[in-house]
């Protein structure tokens, strides 16, 4: 039986790290990508096919699907769109540079890949490809507008492109993690500290309790919070089940969330959510 291919994402940590270290132990033959090539060099000191590949840059996205295809003679299984990163701010405070920014990566990067895809797994008459999105791309929290908009925009695109695909082999498919034990919030400093000018803000006294967060240590896990392998489950049953789901959620708050935002009033759900 021909080796199963998957191009990963975001490898460097966390969720991107857990599925290409799981998948390869499964039997899949893994591309796992990253934008530094240094994080890429330790992947390949762990016996991972590793090379770099940047969302915001789309000669990147290009090198690095030919080399995929190089190494398989043309051939892709499964996409695995999973490299992302937050702004956080309050949206008044956001500038347009910082949305252009999150965008290329978080939303333009995973679209210029996935259509890269298409015509690959049409060839070969299969394929699946999976975009892992988030709790936060079925409903809105405040401090993170940005992170949020480029959710809900590749949870729209993906659901026309999973209507559009539906007479062709190829399976379209979204994750939806919640809070997951990540480095997500400490590789959002650097953004923040480019993009927001928090001391010139209305909300300046606001923002103490973001920078709390931000910057200090927590004190206790959330208790909602699973590790990445959480994540990687869906995904194998997304890559291996002979009929995936078009929607796999990972933690309670994404299935609560998925619950509330389809039940209550607009009103009332903002109060659930701002609470917490």
């Amino acid at each position: 039986m021909t080796q199963r291919s998957i191009l990963i994402t975001g490898c460097s940590s966390g969720i991107g790290l857990d599925a290409a270290r799981t998948l390869h132990k499964r039997g899949w033959r893994v591309f796992a990508t990253c934008r530094a090539e240094a994080d890429c060099d330790r992947l390949r000191a762990e016996g991972l096919e590793s090379f770099p590949l940047d969302y915001a840059d789309e000669s990147s996205i290009a090198t690095a699907l030919a080399e995929v295809l190089h190494r398989t003679g043309g051939t892709l299984d499964a996409l695995y769109n999973n490299g992302a990163f937050a702004c956080p701010g309050a949206v008044e405070d956001l500038p347009r540079g910082a949305l252009r920014a999150i965008f290329e990566t978080n939303f333009f990067g995973y679209h210029d890949l996935t259509r890269r895809v298409i015509p690959v797994m049409r060839a070969q008459g299969h394929g699946r490809i999976i975009n892992c999105s988030s709790v936060l791309g079925l409903v809105g929290v405040k401090w993170r507008g940005a992170y949020v908009s480029t959710k809900f925009a590749m949870e729209g695109l993906t659901d026309v492109l999973r209507i559009e695909m539906a007479d062709t082999p190829i399976k379209i498919i979204l994750i939806e993690p919640g809070p997951i034990r990540t480095s997500i919030r400490a590789n959002a400093i650097p953004h923040f500290e480019r993009w927001i000018d928090w001391k010139a803000s209305a909300r300046a006294d606001q923002y103490k309790a973001l920078l709390k967060r931000l910057y200090e240590p927590a004190t206790a896990p959330d208790r909602f919070e699973l590790p990445p392998s959480a994540v990687t489950a869906k995904l194998v049953s997304a890559l291996e089940s002979p009929r995936p789901r078009a929607r796999y959620f990972v933690t309670t708050p994404t299935y609560a969330m998925n619950i509330a935002r389809r039940l209550l009033p607009t009103r009332m759900l903002d109060w659930v959510v701002a609470k917490g």
